[in-house]
């Protein structure tokens, strides 16, 4: 166990909240998946579990090797990453598939192992990579508008617009996220005044071209259109059945909840071991369980801010924000959703719902940023050893210069003796 440990480097912190949650997630995901095996018919608990085991076991292999790479390669890679994020989302608008019952073409099937892959997730954290590599670049110097737009705001654009006809609620989070991380990285304020007002003015008119031809974004803008409606109404339809299953759930918790694998409503609730998971923890541990899950977002969350602000480079400060942050906050967006604060947006809980991309992303993510906290500490180990080395060296000089300077006195004592010109006086 001491082997394993002396062999990872990064903010202990952080490793040890993730391991919790993810720990955490095993109990949850395996009550829930009932519903998958009972009510769809499809799979058996084990299989799901033994499924979600091998998603948590390859995103700890990422994090390991992500986290030993120094993070100033990612600087190079996001360049890289740019063009083939831009193909990977052309290629799912074209042929993407639905998975686990969404309603959205998101995912594509890796060929041969035939595992879905949610492009946008991958697109987004190059994304924040990318921004961040562009404003450490331009630290300290004047950029003008129209070579930070081509530069940095083109790209952007270019990969949200692929997203948004079919994942709003990834798109927003992806904008706003860059525009903060743009505001942390001392972006002239009045340019990104101009860009989110640019971005509003183009979603308003994607709106409009999907509404004038909607053969071309079949079903998109109406779905947002319903979700806005189910939210501030009471119509009765899909989105408002898994609000009202999902309250009854967190309801029917209490305070120490039902007990592990006790929940009713997981049989009820679809997408309850993904989307809706917190409601099923909520139901089964209570509002213990879910403070206790919200403890650890915060913890995580304070170990962000605190690693960002000993981060002696502005592209590692930024990494950790654009890397970390988006964590806490697909996190809040889930939990809100539950509890009807936001209307549905398919977000999961990162770290404890189930899910192969969600889970690996999250993970690639979290070894970036352990990437940032290992350079620092590192730095300040090989600063440790370079002042014990110098003190050993030092006691080692001491010795030999006593040891020099015992024998010199002994020799010079001897020669003073013999050739002392005062001895022949003395003697008579």
């Amino acid at each position: 166990m001491n082997d394993i440990l002396s062999k990872i480097r990064g903010d202990k912190g952080i490793w040890a909240i993730v391991f919790l949650l993810a720990l955490i997630s095993f109990l949850p995901v395996y009550s829930a998946s009932t519903n998958l095996v009972y009510v769809i018919g499809k799979g058996s608990t084990l299989g799901y579990l033994i499924k979600h085991l091998g998603h948590l076991f390859l995103g700890f292999v990422i994090i390991y090797f992500v986290h030993k790479v120094p993070y100033h390669y990612f600087r190079a890679l996001s360049i890289f990453g740019i063009p083939i994020v831009i193909v990977l989302l052309i290629y799912t608008l074209t042929q993407g598939t639905t998975m686990g019952g969404a309603n959205a073409s998101r995912w594509i099937q890796i060929p041969l192992v035939g595992i879905g892959f949610q492009t946008s997730t991958f697109a987004f954290m190059v994304l924040m990579v990318y921004v961040a590599r562009y404003l450490a670049k331009i630290e300290g110097k004047v950029v003008t508008f129209k070579e930070s737009f081509l530069e940095l705001w083109l790209p952007v654009f270019g990969v949200l617009i692929l997203i948004l006809p079919a994942n709003f609620s990834t798109t927003a989070l992806i904008f706003t996220m860059v525009c903060m991380v743009v505001y942390i990285g001392y972006y002239p304020i009045k340019y990104l005044l101009f860009i989110i007002g640019l971005g509003i003015a183009a979603l308003a008119l994607f709106i409009l071209v999907a509404k004038a031809f909607p053969d071309t974004m079949p079903n998109r803008v109406k779905t947002w259109e319903k979700r806005i409606e189910r939210f501030t109404s009471d119509t009765e339809d899909e989105d408002v059945y898994q609000i009202e299953k999902a309250k009854i759930a967190i309801a029917s918790g209490g305070i120490k909840g039902l007990g592990p694998g006790k929940s009713v409503q997981k049989n009820f609730l679809p997408q309850s071991s993904s989307d809706f998971i917190f409601a099923i923890i909520v139901e089964e541990y209570g509002m213990i369980g879910a403070f206790g899950i919200m403890f650890l977002y915060l913890l995580l969350f304070v170990r962000f801010i605190i690693n960002a602000h000993k981060a002696t480079t502005l592209f590692g400060k930024l990494l950790i924000v654009g890397l970390g942050f988006p964590i806490i906050f697909q996190a809040l967006v889930n939990m809100s959703v539950a509890v009807e604060l936001l209307p549905v947006t398919g977000q999961t809980l990162p770290l404890i719902s189930a899910g192969g991309t969600s889970i690996w992303m999250t993970c690639a993510s979290i070894g970036i940023i352990l990437s940032v906290t290992k350079k620092e500490e590192e730095i300040a180990l090989d600063l440790d050893e370079k002042k014990k080395r110098d003190e050993a060296l030092q006691r080692i000089i001491d010795k030999e210069v006593e040891a020099e300077l015992g024998d010199f006195s002994i020799d010079d004592e001897s020669e003073n003796e013999e050739t002392n010109p005062l001895e022949p006086v003395l003697n008579k």
